[in-house]
């Protein structure tokens, strides 16, 4: 299933301190939705550094960061503060998100029982439609961070 040019599904997840967003409540704004496997990982920790240190300038363009995973507002929590994030980093615990989106990854690295987001990256407009959308080939690729600047200018 495609996203791209369709309605982002809502959702509402709670933040590292434990307080809820609501992905329709940024309506009017840009938003960016990083999507990782897991906090504590090389690759996502890269991604999400990435982020942070363009963070200036998706700011400066209006657009909202926020970075996803099925880890506990704790974990992530750990992870934002060990690497200095300053943007929200969302837990999506019941995997409801990730299911919407269609990038559960099923028996995460060979765990079975346990699925966690396929690393994605998708920028909803002002209106709530998804205008980009990139889904890892493998969970070790990077996304195109030029391109997504690109994607919200």
């Amino acid at each position: 299933m495609s996203l791209l040019d369709q309605t982002a599904p809502d959702f509402c997840l709670l933040d590292t301190s434990r307080e809820a967003t609501k992905l329709s409540d940024l309506r009017g704004a840009k938003v960016v939705l990083a999507f990782f496997p897991s906090a504590f990982t090389g690759v996502c920790e890269k991604e999400l550094c990435t982020f942070q240190d363009a963070l200036a300038s998706f700011n400066d363009m209006g657009v909202t960061v926020l970075g996803i995973s099925v880890d506990s507002p704790f974990s992530n929590g750990a992870f934002a503060a060990k690497n200095n994030l300053s943007f929200k980093v969302l837990s999506d615990y019941s995997r409801a998100t990730v299911t919407a989106y269609d990038i559960a990854v099923d028996n995460f690295a060979g765990m079975d029982g346990y699925t966690a987001a396929n690393r994605a990256v998708f920028v909803v407009d002002e209106s709530g439609t998804v205008t980009y959308a990139w889904i890892a080939p493998t969970l070790g690729t990077e996304p195109d961070y030029e391109a997504i600047k690109t994607a919200v200018r």
